[in-house]
């Protein structure tokens, strides 16, 4: 079932049905799941982003972002799947592919301040909390120091087989910022802890998946499309281990709007976004 458009929404969305307005170019980005096995249950990663932003504004979200052209560079050490092993699995030409993994190993750590990589592929790093860890991510942040120069300086190769291709999510075409964005999960690599980092986020906090959800539907917080449907996916398991043992074959999903009597809607196969408390379905209600 679809979910009406409002206001300039709905008016965007008939100009582009109507073909006489362009939608804006999706950029690449990654967002990644970051898991971790808890007694009362498996718990995900979530950062409430400031009010100020410019997308997603007030939502809980993933740790994610869009990728640098750096991200794609030859340069950065790499130790796992290869990028031609990841883009069959991502349906991205081998290039593409090497830059949503690489973004997506950088934006968990600038957003998190956990690092998915290690001096071989058989070592993970196991600390990242001193001042001088610190400021390479600010360094990251700022882009003053790319990613590839990063793991150069410290004699670290980035861990591609520590993540698992979750999803392919668009942002729909009526948006004025969007997105062709790839999901991945991870686990908390064993020794790192994640940190309240600032940034783009104004409060973060390991949930349950079902209790994150029960959260948004009491308006407790907002969860985008994406992130209730993956957080829906989350609460099926009981463990990591269940996670990456689960067979996924990465399908994008884009979101379309549609005319209905009368009326332009949005839609997206399985998923009511009338349930999500966020994107576009409660915009307008969105803190």
């Amino acid at each position: 079932m679809g979910v009406p458009l409002p206001g300039d929404f709905g008016r965007r969305a008939r100009e582009i049905l109507a073909g006489r307005l362009a939608p804006v170019p999706a950029r690449d980005a990654a967002t990644v799941v970051l898991l971790r096995d808890d007694p009362a249950g498996l718990e995900v990663y979530l950062l409430k982003r400031k009010p100020t932003m410019a997308f997603a504004a007030g939502a809980h979200v993933f740790p994610g972002g869009s990728v640098d052209p750096r991200d794609t560079d030859h340069a950065v050490a790499w130790a796992g799947p290869s990028p031609a092993e990841w883009g069959e699995v991502l349906h991205a030409d081998e290039g593409t592919a090497r830059g949503l993994v690489c973004a997506a190993v950088r934006e968990t750590f600038e957003e998190s301040g956990v690092l998915l990589a290690g001096r071989d592929d058989d070592t993970v790093v196991d600390d990242t909390t001193g001042d001088d860890w610190e400021a390479d991510r600010l360094a990251l942040i700022a882009r003053t120091l790319s990613f590839a120069e990063f793991l150069d300086r410290r004699g670290l190769v980035l861990r591609s087989d520590l993540l698992k291709a979750w999803a392919h999510w668009i942002t729909p075409v009526v948006e004025t910022r969007r997105f062709d964005t790839r999901f991945f999960v991870a686990a908390l690599p064993p020794g790192q802890r994640t940190r309240d980092v600032g940034g783009e986020a104004d409060r973060v906090a390991w949930l349950r998946p079902a209790d994150a959800i029960t959260r948004a539907r009491a308006r407790e917080v907002v969860l985008m499309p994406p992130t209730f449907h993956t957080l829906t996916e989350m609460a099926t398991f009981e463990t990591i281990g269940d996670v990456f043992a689960s067979d996924r074959e990465i399908t994008a999903v884009l979101p379309a709007p549609v005319e209905v009597d009368g009326q332009i809607v949005l839609m997206v196969p399985g998923l009511d976004y009338r349930r999500t408390l966020g994107g576009l379905a409660t915009r307008e209600a969105t803190p």
